[in-house]
């Protein structure tokens, strides 16, 4: 039965996924609604939005992630539907289920679906009753150190454990031996907090990321729209994804789409989705998750199958049928260009952007949400854009792709694009055949990311000469155009002996943004700090455990806190036996690279087990 329109429609996110969103809802002549946090007042999104609401503060705690707020302006505004986009509350059964108490309709799978599937045990216990089989794994949630040490007993190192309530790479951990098993405990109870729990898996070292955009109306219709590629990873978490998967059999792809669909029907799925699986190099198929929405990742599919996929949500959640696909055409890349450093281990930076120059040409899109004057915050996300290109075959797409890295340019912060480069003419991206995986889930760790950083630590030593004492403000580049017997080139010289000329200034700039960032970044406080006895934060980070109090003694190498960055959990250990004498931070709050995270007692004491 058809539902009422949706005329008016909330979008509670940010950024690129908003502006996304309230691009097609205005397309269908319906009016879109942001909300935004004091900092994005001004952000693309809420300028191309019909109507915007403020949040009233800057954190997501009090802003994106605040349900009662959101349903508030929403209430009070006629709001129609809300579209929670990715990440944030998209995958909260509580606040799709408080949507629909207000008699506002979502743009989702309902409550009830979102916690079969959002929630990976209960996923786990799906798939096993329909017959699609995960990874080896505990079914139930874990209660303690001795069942994680009763399945390493019969599945033997590495393992993994992951948050039942995780997602997009967060809550992942891959333990290697009893080291590993003690850092994961320390802290943590499994018993007490919030969250849904954890459960473990035999982990799984070489294997492809695979899925499935799929869709489900309410009339029972099912399609996939393509398969998906995402197996160039950094600690989980996507890099480089693509459309359709290349280098699999008619049988894996018939497996995929029927293990998918066995998903969706059982739980009775209405709206769009995605499954997730790992194909291993002995072409052993498992279930990994289903992400019940939109993913960042959607991009590649509409473009190789012709469909608008937010489109075909607002279509199903009326209660329409699923708008169809075309046939799968042509080859799909998208590049996640983030604020994150890849010469320094992906470290997510801040900063400015005080130039942007997109590529454009033939098959290329670009899916942002901020621009030139804009700034990266350490807030949210470190998105900065998508760059999907798309031409008739892969082979064709990564040649475009290769063009997009020389012509994108983003002075002011840190991003990707030189690493993504070098990924993309790589000989394992390029192929696979035979028993070869090509790239896997764990690649880039396998030893690339150290290769890139050693060629581009090359570079940049060729253009900045080492000196005694170090980088300086003044050994910053400047960039000058000339001719040499009428062939134009670029010279880059130390901006200082430009810095008395007003032309030279006017047009100093850095020739390398993300060597002038990662430089910037070491002089503002990645460095030694000033006092010995400081703990500091090494990058921008959300404190997630602190197992230490004041007056603790500690031996050198103890885990002193936990902080999540990029999705992943890092822990600060200290750096020689003492007695915690400060703690300046406390859990959930948001650290900038450099900030002092604990002190220790000026002079180390003896502690047992450590040194004096």
């Amino acid at each position: 039965m058809t539902q009422p329109s949706q005329s008016r429609v909330l979008v509670a996110n940010r950024g690129e996924i908003a502006l996304r969103i309230i691009r097609s809802i205005q397309e269908r002549g319906d009016t879109a609604v942001a909300v935004y946090a004091d900092q994005d007042m001004d952000a693309q999104f809420v300028r191309g939005a019909d109507e915007a609401y403020a949040l009233r503060g800057t954190s997501a705690a009090e802003t994106y992630l605040s349900g009662d707020k959101i349903i508030a302006i929403a209430s009070a505004n006629g709001v129609d539907a809300i579209h929670p986009g990715y990440g944030f509350l998209a995958e909260s059964p509580t606040f799709a289920a408080q949507v629909q108490e207000a008699g506002i309709s979502w743009i989702g799978p309902s409550p009830e679906v979102i916690e079969l599937l959002g929630d990976k045990i209960r996923a786990r216990q799906t798939a096993l009753r329909v017959g699609v089989a995960p990874v080896p794994g505990t079914q139930e949630p874990l209660t303690g150190r001795g069942e994680v040490e009763a399945f390493i007993k019969q599945w033997d190192y590495p393992v993994v454990l992951k948050a039942a309530d995780g997602g997009g790479g967060r809550g992942i951990h891959v333990l290697h031996g009893e080291g590993d098993l003690d850092t994961f405990f320390t802290g943590r109870d499994l018993t007490s907090g919030s969250g849904a729990g954890f459960f473990i898996e035999r982990y799984v070292p070489r294997a492809r990321h695979l899925e499935t955009q799929s869709g489900r109306d309410s009339h029972g219709t099912f399609t996939v729209y393509s398969t998906r590629d995402c197996s160039v990873q950094r600690r989980h978490q996507k890099l480089i994804e693509e459309a359709p998967a290349p280098f699999i059999s008619p049988e894996i792809e018939a497996a995929l789409i029927a293990n998918s669909q066995a998903l969706f029907d059982a739980v009775g799925y209405v709206g769009l989705g995605t499954c997730e699986y790992l194909l291993t190099e002995d072409g052993e198929l498992y279930f990994l998750e289903v992400n019940p929405r939109l993913q960042v990742e959607h991009t590649v599919t509409e473009e190789v199958a012709g469909v608008d996929l937010v489109d075909a949500q607002l279509t199903i959640a009326e209660g329409g049928p699923i708008p169809l696909g075309g046939e799968v055409r042509g080859h799909s890349i998208e590049l996640r260009v983030t604020s994150e450093d890849p010469a320094n281990d992906l470290i997510p930076t801040t900063g400015t952007l005080s130039r942007v120059v997109w590529p454009t040409g033939p098959g290329i899109r670009i899916d942002t949400g901020i621009g030139e004057g804009d700034t990266v915050s350490s807030e949210f996300d470190s998105m900065v854009a998508k760059i999907i290109v798309t031409a008739p075959t892969r082979e064709q797409a990564i040649a475009r792709a290769l063009r997009v890295t020389r012509e994108t340019v983003l002075d002011g912060v840190a991003n990707p694009l030189p690493l993504y480069a070098h990924i993309l003419n790589h000989p394992l991206f390029n192929q696979a055949q035979g028993g070869n995986l090509g790239v896997w889930t764990r690649w880039l760790e396998s030893g690339v990311l150290e290769e890139f950083a050693a060629i581009f630590k090359a570079e940049q030593e060729a253009l900045s000469p080492a000196t005694t004492s170090g980088p300086t403000p003044t050994q910053e580049r400047t960039r000058v155009i000339i001719e040499l017997d009428g062939k134009r080139a670029e010279l880059t010289l130390p901006a200082h002996l430009f810095a008395g000329a007003a032309a030279a200034t006017a047009s100093r700039k850095p020739a390398q943004p993300l060597r002038s960032s990662r430089e910037q970044n070491r002089r503002s406080g990645g460095a030694t700090p000033l006092n010995s006895d400081a703990v500091i934060a090494p990058s921008q980070a959300i404190v997630v455990r602190v197992p230490v109090e004041v007056g603790t003694e500690v031996a050198e190498g103890d885990i002193l806190l936990v902080l999540e960055s990029m999705k992943m959990e890092s822990y600060i250990r200290s750096p020689r036996a003492g007695r915690i004498e400060s703690i300046g931070v406390e859990v959930g709050a948001n650290v900038a690279p450099g900030a002092v995270l604990a002190t220790l007692t000026p002079e180390p004491v003896t502690v047992e087990g450590g040194q004096s």
